[in-house]
């Protein structure tokens, strides 16, 4: 059963490494620059230029939004933010939602993004009550999409040439997590 209450709560979840907290005012002017970053930019797609107003209102909604959950991907030492994950398009009727991902390059490459994933998709499956947590990846981001596996979501398809980037065209691929057995099985 979904829990439709379970967005607007805004969780800290504690990794072994990292700690996934809300989105906050405090996270804006990381948030920006982290999409300043032209590589970060291009394993998002994302092509438009967000001023730091822009994502310091967008940052300050997420508080508030409940059908929506935003978190900030710290570093449990230091409190450094690391990265936002997020959590949308929440189906009830079908419990599913979607997933995305973005950490700060210094972040990359060390396994904090599945330690992040991990967190998010207990929390979905547990907490939220979702079936099915969905993601989209570009071809050409292999780092990710092995990430993504480790995590256990599958590759289910393909969007051909979806993403226009640089002028050449990209393929999307769909992958999906399902709620463990055990969990659907309670």
């Amino acid at each position: 059963m979904i829990d439709t209450h379970a967005l607007a709560e805004k969780p800290v979840l504690e990794g072994e490494r990292i700690r996934l907290v809300p989105l906050a005012d405090r996270h804006a002017a990381a948030f920006h620059a982290t999409f300043q970053d032209p590589e970060t930019r291009r394993l998002t797609g994302t092509h438009r230029d967000w001023t730091l107003p822009e994502l310091q209102e967008w940052v300050t909604a997420c508080g508030t939004r409940t059908d929506w959950l935003d978190l900030a991907v710290e570093d449990r030492a230091t409190g450094a933010y690391l990265g936002d994950l997020a959590l949308s398009q929440i189906d009830p009727d079908n419990a599913h939602g979607s997933f995305r991902i973005a950490l700060v390059p210094a972040a990359t490459g060390r396994g904090l993004g599945p330690e992040a994933i991990r967190l998010l998709l207990g929390h979905a499956f547990d907490k939220v009550g979702l079936h099915r947590v969905e993601l989209e990846v570009f071809a050409f981001n292999e780092r990710a999409r092995r990430s993504y596996e480790k995590c256990g979501f599958v590759m289910e398809g393909r969007m051909r040439e979806a993403l226009r980037w640089d002028g050449a065209w990209h393929d999307v691929l769909m992958m999906a997590a399902l709620r463990p057995a055990a969990a659907t099985a309670q």
